[in-house]
């Protein structure tokens, strides 16, 4: 399977910018993840850590969720893996988990917030959900941005572990 990593192109538009480079982030995710077991993909990093490939795609999966379905919607939808009994179990609960799921969610759950910011009249467009800290909403740039450095500091952590997995190093 060949992901699609593609950079966006340097004088490109601000919203094809952004969404251009959470789609390279979500495919270097993937790709990491690219013809690995389901052994493998488990596999921990180190103890005491639970973070793995499986659990981060299932992490990014509940954070695409969560930015872009629950804050910036407001819909009423259940986390995917999250508990309030363990609110890591995106990353905790991967020993029996299946990597089909992880992944089907994962599609899932970016093919709708594709939909979600192609449907925005711009991105300027506020949350539905505010900020407990502030009490202020985000603006879907912000979402989007934010988005780009999760992918992007959890693609730090797939590159360290694909490498202790099988030895495979690269970021393009």
């Amino acid at each position: 399977m060949a992901t699609d990593r593609a950079r966006p192109a340097q004088d490109a538009g601000e919203r094809e910018m952004l969404t251009g480079w959470l789609e390279h982030h979500r495919g270097i995710l993937i790709w990491k993840c690219e013809d690995l077991t389901a052994e493998q993909l488990r596999r921990r990093a180190v103890p005491p850590s639970t973070l793995s490939l499986l659990g981060l795609v299932r992490h990014m999966a509940e954070v695409e969720r969560a930015w872009f379905r629950q804050v910036f919607l407001g819909e009423d939808v259940p986390d995917l893996y999250v508990t309030s009994a363990d609110e890591d179990a995106d990353f905790n609960d991967v020993d029996q988990a299946d990597p089909a799921e992880a992944f089907n969610a994962f599609e899932q759950e970016c093919t709708a917030s594709r939909q979600v910011v192609a449907q925005a009249p711009s991105l300027d467009v506020l949350s539905q959900q505010a900020s407990e800290r502030t009490g202020q909403p985000w603006s879907l740039r912000w979402i989007v941005t934010h988005m780009i450095e999760e992918y992007a500091r959890h693609n730090g952590h797939a590159d360290l572990l694909r490498e202790r997995v099988d030895g495979t190093t690269g970021y393009y």
